[in-house]
């Protein structure tokens, strides 16, 4: 793995991905405050104040190197400068070379690829700058959409948890993992 300092933002067709900011605060709370989005989110809907906070940490993320270190970046439309969600890198194991993926988007940008392109755009930057090894996304299995964008992307079905985790509303969920190594990606391109 070798360490990276943001010097995005990240251009893709017809996105940013950029490091967040306080003027993001609407736009995300837009879609982190509905029931629909979160349904399959380990989180319940954010209050206004939640987004701003959340953000506002987020900002601060720089640099990944570290077990846990992550960016959240938002999907900005280069046409109009909407931001329409969200992309995540995050280092699970410094030392084993592994990441995370993941991704949410305010209903309004589904099914128009918009996931897709940021994924692949995040998949080639955890491979080919941050040299990480293999990179997870840990999902709900409820949820087609993102299962079948992992296939779309090359990961592979790797487990299947069993009410492995706690909902916001006190039940326990299920967590899909889909996986692809860099010599995958690197072949499949």
């Amino acid at each position: 793995m070798i360490p990276l300092d943001y010097d995005g933002p990240f251009e893709t067709e017809r996105l940013l991905l950029r490091l967040p900011t306080l003027d993001d605060t609407d736009a995300v709370y837009a879609y982190q405050s509905r029931e629909d989005v979160c349904e399959f989110l380990p989180y319940a809907p954010r209050s206004r104040e939640e987004v701003a906070e959340k953000l506002e940490r987020n900002a601060a993320i720089t640099r990944l190197e570290n077990d846990g270190d992550f960016w959240l970046l938002p999907l900005e439309r280069r046409d109009d400068g909407r931001v329409i969600g969200e992309v995540m890198l995050r280092i699970t194991s410094a030392a084993l070379s592994g990441g995370e993926i993941g991704w949410v988007l305010h209903p309004d940008a589904h099914g128009k690829g918009y996931a897709n392109e940021a994924a692949r755009a995040v998949l080639e930057l955890a491979f080919d700058r941050v040299a990480l090894h293999r990179v997870v996304a840990e999902l709900d299995p409820r949820n087609a959409a993102s299962v079948a964008l992992c296939a779309r992307l090359g990961m592979r079905e790797e487990a299947h948890f069993v009410k492995n985790f706690p909902l916001p509303d006190g039940s326990w969920g299920d967590t899909g993992i889909h996986a692809i190594l860099a010599e995958e990606w690197r072949a499949a391109r």
